[in-house]
């Protein structure tokens, strides 16, 4: 009888066996692989699969593979699909809102049952998210995703069943699609010319380009949105991993951690993370006989707050993988003594603990990237499924630690009043607080804390909460690292990857109190952002809006756009700040209403007669300088900016500037923060991928003499223009203004502010600085401007505006040599005959998250 059983037992074992062997290879029929799909292997050479295919592809993978559900997030910026890949096992995926909701109480176990925690670790899945073709120039990731995809919807190993079976695998196969779009498209067009893997001429973000991945906290575009959205609110995974590629000429493959220096204040855990993962994927490269992988080099711990750098202090393991590049899509032969070794833990190219197999030279080619992407992304999926429990167990153990911390520490939260210089802004600060996930409570009531009375709707952010980390550096002031990992052997400071700040409170200008107890009381958390809505009260002379709000300019665009007459107060009295704008009765209040509903600026009663005591204000017709040579991104996102508030702007290139006769069309002109050798196109010292001369003509950029010429009878006939940051040398130097640049050429040694928030005085009385309060910080980063005024006869034709303070300049970041720039400029007006040029030597639009100093431009943008 047991022979019998035994036998019926074996064959039913050889039948399931039989049939899984079976529904594999239909499995396997039904989805084609990349090669068959596009004819090629991912990453062969001189081959891009473009976008447009790939979605295809993922679409029909989706409808073929029970193991991949694929969510089409939205539209992106130019209109193309933006898409989220969910694989795992069939089981997994039915049940994905179940551990969602799992996943969200390790990631915040405030007030959760310690045997539910328990019964998650046992029961939930490890959620790793990860993203390819951020950078699109770096072209191997957007077709890595596609090999990764296949692979774990064909293979049936062991080892992609234990993934599948254990792990949720977030994929963003390409974080720009816009980009990848046009990079393939460029890319093909110059095939089999000399300027084949040449750059491409534009941003390859419309608005950013390569600062997409700084994007993070702020998301000012739709991608960054629907990135944020899944990693810091609806999934908040145990890991994430962006693919990237570097330089041609150092390791093949950098893979985490980070070098030093970190940024303090992550849970410990998170680190040691790191470290495990990258281990694992540099053990999987090896393994595979992958030389020139290296970890902890090259890319420090401190690095700017994008995706993989933010994630750490949402108790991430946040992690960048990064290649060596090729062409684009051309290989790229590399002599060995080309190869070189990197100021961060890696002094020469040669053997070392964390890189013990250098690459020896040769043809590199995509097809290398894309293999050794793959192994990395494998791998930290094939270590999260075989230690699924522990790394759950460590994202409950990060965040109640970290809420823990919080709770015990010096600062116990921060309050942001209700009054505030510009609470509409305050209002923007805290809805990207809670875009990270951060929570945020608001009172109901005024109330009195460490002596300080707050009003009715001020916030409060505990630091008791599992994102503490990410609070501390987006609130509090920073201060960054000055030791032996951050100069080199001559004692000079070395750059930091980023800013040395990521303070929003600061960049809004918005006051945010640390506080040394806990805050109790009547302060309900917020659950979604907060929508303000202005309201309309009418006067007997009509209307008055706070010129100390930055969104009064977007109301004031929009009523120009309703043909409605706005002018500007001149003088401070009688309730009416110099700057404030005046609206006649006779506006239309369906039109009022609907700006106060859109903006939630308020269109207060004005009393008094200002009919004496303000000024008409026009519409100016606004240009922006754009050029080739892979765009630059300090315009693009000045376009940004601009849109945001809806000023109308034209886009101005060399050909119509050094046409002449700007006046007819422009009031004003906007040289974005750039150098003078890329805007002219004269002075290159070398040739390089970047030179004038590796484009097609047509893409050839600078406007020389004849620009400069324009540009300067532009300003003599009456136009106004404005510089960002080092722009400002090319009037100084060829208009001859009577202005010095204090920080041209000194030493950093001497004088050194990478990316800080610097103190500084504005004269509020000039209309330049309308709504300015009297003392606030500017974001100071490498190779900006401080001015000081050369004696000469035309003294009274210039204006300072903005002033660093004598003493204790620095906010937050880095400052060496404080000397150097005390009582300087930082903002400068030149008048010139009829005209004048008003010059920003720091960036006051930054990224478009200094919004503490937008208006600084916004003042410069409207009639003189």
């Amino acid at each position: 009888m047991k022979s019998i059983i035994h036998r019926k037992t074996l064959l039913s074992i050889v039948t399931l066996i039989v049939l899984s062997f079976f529904s594999q290879v239909v499995l396997a029929q039904e989805i084609p692989s990349p090669e068959d799909f596009f004819g090629h292997k991912m990453g062969a050479d001189r081959k891009l699969a473009h976008w447009n295919d790939l979605v295809k592809y993922y679409n029909q993978l989706g409808e073929s593979s029970p193991r991949m559900n694929v969510v089409n997030m939205g539209k992106t910026t130019l209109g193309n699909p933006f898409l989220a890949l969910y694989i795992s096992s069939p089981e997994n995926l039915a049940k994905l809102e179940e551990y969602r909701l799992m996943n969200a109480k390790l990631s915040d176990p405030r007030g959760v049952p310690k045997t539910e925690i328990d019964r998650i670790i046992a029961d939930g899945k490890a959620v790793i998210v990860q993203s390819f073709g951020l950078h699109s120039t770096e072209v191997a990731a957007s077709q890595t995703a596609a090999e990764v995809t296949y692979d774990m919807l064909t293979r049936d190993d062991s080892e992609m069943k234990r993934i599948l079976d254990n792990t949720i695998a977030i994929m963003i196969p390409c974080f720009n699609p816009d980009g990848e779009i046009m990079v393939t498209e460029w890319y093909n067009k110059t095939l089999g010319t000399e300027y084949e893997g040449s750059y491409l001429p534009n941003l390859y973000h419309h608005y950013i380009g390569h600062d997409n991945n700084r994007d993070a906290y702020m998301r000012n575009t739709v991608e960054s949105l629907y990135g944020a959205n899944i990693m810091f609110k609806q999934w908040m995974p145990q890991a994430y991993i962006d693919h990237h590629q570097m330089g041609s000429y150092g390791a093949r493959i950098y893979l985490p951690p980070y070098a030093e220096p970190t940024r303090p204040d992550g849970d410990p855990l998170v680190w040691r993370e790191m470290s495990w993962y990258g281990a694992h994927m540099a053990y999987k490269e090896e393994e595979n006989e992958k030389a020139g992988v290296v970890n902890a080099a090259i890319y420090s711990g401190w690095g700017h707050f994008g995706f993989h750098w933010i994630t750490p202090f949402h108790n991430i393991a946040g992690m960048l993988t990064e290649s060596a590049s090729a062409t684009l899509a051309t290989p790229l032969y590399i002599h060995p003594d080309q190869l070189e070794g990197n100021i961060h833990g890696m002094p020469k190219y040669e053997e070392q603990t964390t890189f013990p197999n250098p690459w020896p030279g040769g043809w590199w080619r995509v097809r290398d990237i894309v293999e050794q992407q793959k192994i990395a992304a494998l791998a930290a999926l094939d270590l999260a499924a075989r230690n699924r429990e522990t790394v759950l167990k460590n994202m409950y153990l990060k965040a109640s630690r970290q809420t823990e911390r919080g709770a015990n520490g010096d600062i116990k939260a921060y309050v942001i009043p209700a009054d505030q210089h510009d609470p509409l802004t305050a209002v923007k600060l805290v809805n990207v607080l809670l875009g990270q996930g951060i929570e945020v409570r608001r009172s109901n009531g005024e109330f009195v804390h460490e002596g300080q009375v707050y009003g009715q709707g001020s916030f409060v952010v505990t630091m008791a909460q599992p994102k503490r980390g990410l609070v501390r550096w987006l609130l509090g002031r920073t201060y960054y690292p000055d030791n032996s990992y951050t100069r080199d052997r001559d004692g000079r400071p070395i750059r930091p990857y980023d800013m040395s700040t990521d303070n929003i409170a600061e960049y809004f200008g918005v006051r945010a109190d640390p506080v040394k107890t806990a805050v109790t009381g009547n302060h309900p958390a917020l659950s979604q952002d907060i929508d303000p809505s202005g309201q309309v009260t009418k006067g007997q002379n009509g209307y008055v809006i706070d010129g100390r709000s930055n969104d009064s300019f977007t109301a004031v665009n929009m009523l120009w756009d309703n043909k409605i007459k706005v002018r500007r107060a001149s003088v401070t009295g009688a309730g009416i700040r110099a700057g404030d704008f005046i609206v006649p009765s006779s506006a239309s209040t369906t039109v009022l209403n609907q700006v106060a509903q859109q903006t939630g600026v308020n269109f207060n009663a004005l009393k008094a007669d200002l009919s004496g005591n303000s000024n008409p204000v026009n519409r100016q017709r606004i240009a922006m300088y754009q050029r080739y040579l892979g765009g630059n991104m300090d315009e693009g996102w000045s376009r940004l900016l601009l849109e945001n508030f809806k000023f109308p702007y034209a886009t101005i290139m060399d050909k119509e500037l050094k046409a002449g006769d700007l006046n007819k069309k422009y009031d004003v002109i906007i040289l974005p923060d750039d150098t003078k050798v890329r805007m002219t196109g004269e002075g290159w010292e070398d040739f390089s991928r970047g030179h004038p001369d590796s484009y097609p003509p047509e893409y050839r950029t600078g406007f020389g003499q004849q620009g400069i010429k324009s540009l300067k009878a532009f300003v003599e006939n009456g136009g106004t223009l404005l510089t960002f940051g080092q722009a400002g040398e090319l009037p100084i130097d060829e208009f001859k203004l009577p202005i010095r640049n204090v920080v041209e050429k000194v030493d950093s040694k001497d004088f050194w502010s990478p990316g800080s928030t610097l103190k500084m005085k504005f004269d509020n009385t000039n209309p330049l600085a309308y709504g300015m309060p009297d003392d606030g910080v500017g974001l100071f980063i490498v190779n900006n401007d401080v001015y000081e005024v050369i004696q000469s006869k035309d003294n009274h034709e210039i204006e300072r505006v903005a002033t660093f303070i004598d003493r204790d300049v620095l906010q937050s970041g880095w400052l060496v040599g404080e000397e150097v720039i005390a009582e300087k400029a930082a903002m400068v007006s030149v008048g010139m005959r009829k005209g004048r040029v008003v010059m920003i030597g720091f960036r006051p639009q930054h990224r478009v998250q200094t919004h503490g100093t937008f208006k600084l431009v916004f003042n410069s943008l409207v009639s003189r």
